[in-house]
């Protein structure tokens, strides 16, 4: 019933015809590390989890070694178990920085020495964090066997990842050569890298050298072997379906039926897809959610809407509290297959139920407001997300900025660039060329030359600069007939690629200089 409410009272928001109020940045205070150890009823003390639950309410930017040793020094000493886990939840939340910094610091003390896991964990880290070079670095610094063979596979899920072929097929030699074992895992990222990089005759090579040396496959290695053999035609896939029934070693569960049934989709067999769906339904577990949304995810690809429902209610009745992930992936089932009634009903019955309200949900319903161009209705919705406490993301300013564009409301757009660029010295995003270009063409246009440099100079301090744009500038600098002072030093700072158009264009706006002087 507070699920109906909450959609009636979403509904009647964005139908209604007051126009909206100008965009801002909500503002929120930090969490203070001395915040209570309960929310919303839960206790992170009792539970054993009070350092990870104070470490996650740290902003990003901050360090957490101080707050480690202010809980050291509170507590009397931090036990490793603790850290441990602070570690392993700080990665679920991609806060991989400053779980990089816990295992550092660990590193640092003398009362603490590194497990080989904990250098498995460390490697990934720096990978994720400073790149694949330094993780490099590390790994040739261990010196113990046990650490090496641990730290190994992050290093060759680096390798794959960045699909560097050559070095990872090195490392795999390097490991062989030297006697450490290499498990199914290890040929399964060579067979995620061969599939990735269209390899498909290496893979069978992985597929009969694991054969050969009795290395057990699992559920993973023949799904990723089947998308191999999909170039070959369906008899080339059902065959590896064939052998991967008869391994009596691996269970045929939901995921074999979620690959069989894009591969068909792909080769535009739908019936076979949907049949493929139907078995993949019936593996299901009725006590984790982990699968629905993929299932629901490839009916979506088949546009079947009643499937997409289906796949929803079914995963509503497995015991726990739904995470904002699943809603998300319903909600962008639901618009791809064109039911934006069902997916803003499920945003509403997600408002009712969230404890923190995530924009990242309420950003996919704004995107399918501005892909249909619905902006009043997408301006409805951002400000109702504001009421509500929300935080704007990079991507709502960039979904939003879209908008704006595609109906011409070039002020609005404008302002609204302004609070995405205010985000960039906290995020590594960077806003889309074609946006970037769009509101230096609407300078120019407007012969607004003191916003124009404004503009590109906000552009130069997060290297944004290029060729058109610096082209834009001059065209509006010439067109209010107005001096351009420092852009050929800016120019030449950036070090921009001149060309014929470029020079014509510098010559033209070095005549209003001598004009100027005269």
């Amino acid at each position: 019933m507070a699920a109906v409410l909450a959609r009636r009272r979403l509904l009647r928001l964005l139908a209604s015809s007051p126009n909206p109020k100008p965009l801002s940045l909500s503002s929120s205070s930090s969490p203070s590390f001395d915040a209570p150890a309960t929310a919303r009823g839960r206790d992170p003390e009792r539970e054993g989890d009070l350092l990870s639950w104070r470490l996650l309410r740290l902003r990003s930017m901050v360090s957490v070694v101080a707050a480690i040793e202010g809980w050291a020094q509170m507590r009397g000493h931090v036990p490793r178990p603790d850290l441990q886990r602070a570690i392993s939840q700080l990665r679920r939340a991609r806060r991989y920085k400053h779980a990089l910094e816990i295992l550092s610091w660990m590193d640092s003390r003398k009362d603490i020495k590194l497990s080989p896991s904990d250098h498995a964990a460390r490697l990934d880290l720096i990978g994720k964090v400073h790149g694949t070079s330094q993780a490099e670095e590390y790994y040739n610094q261990l010196q113990k066997p046990a650490s090496r063979e641990a730290a190994s596979f992050p290093l060759l899920h680096c390798y794959v990842a960045e699909r560097n072929v050559q070095k990872a097929e090195n490392l795999m030699a390097s490991l062989q050569s030297v006697g450490l074992p290499v498990d199914p895992h290890s040929f399964n990222e060579m067979l995620k890298l061969y599939v990735a990089t269209c390899q498909y005759e290496k893979v069978h090579s992985v597929i009969n050298l694991m054969k050969r040396n009795n290395i057990p496959r699992n559920a993973l290695s023949y799904n990723l072997w089947m998308n191999a053999c999909s170039v070959s035609g369906v008899a080339s896939v059902q065959s590896a379906f064939k052998e991967m029934v008869s391994d009596g070693m691996v269970e045929v569960g939901w995921s074999t039926y979620c690959t069989l049934a894009n591969i068909f989709t792909k080769l535009g067999l739908n019936s076979k897809a949907l049949a493929c769906l139907r078995t993949a339904e019936t593996k299901l577990s009725r006590t984790q959610r982990l699968g629905y949304s993929f299932v629901m995810t490839c009916y979506a690809a088949l546009n079947d809407s009643d499937g997409v429902t289906r796949l929803w209610e079914g995963s509503k009745c497995v015991p726990g509290r739904i995470p904002a992930a699943n809603y998300m992936s319903a909600i962008i089932c639901l618009i791809k297959v064109g039911d934006i009634d069902q997916a803003e009903w499920i945003f509403g019955s997600w408002e009712v139920e969230c404890g923190k309200y995530d924009v990242r949900v309420s950003n996919v319903l704004l995107g399918a407001y501005v892909r249909n161009g619905w902006i009043e209705k997408a301006e409805k919705l951002h400000l109702h997300v504001l009421e509500k406490g929300a935080r704007p993301n990079y991507k709502t300013w960039e979904i939003l900025m879209e908008g704006f564009l595609q109906s011409n409301q070039m002020d609005k757009a404008v302002n609204t660039m302004k609070k995405a660029l205010s985000l960039m010295k906290s995020c590594h995003w960077r806003p889309p060329l074609k946006l970037v270009e769009a509101i230096a063409t609407f300078f120019e246009e407007h012969g607004n030359a003191d916003d124009a440099n404004r503009y590109i100079k906000v552009l130069q301090k997060f290297n944004l600069t290029s060729l058109p744009l610096y082209k834009s500038v001059l065209r509006t600098y010439i067109k209010a007939d107005t001096v351009a002072t420092d852009i050929a030093e800016m120019i030449a700072r950036d070090q921009i690629v001149m060309d014929e158009e470029m020079e014509h264009l510098i010559i033209r706006a070095s005549k209003i200089n001598i004009r100027a002087n005269v």
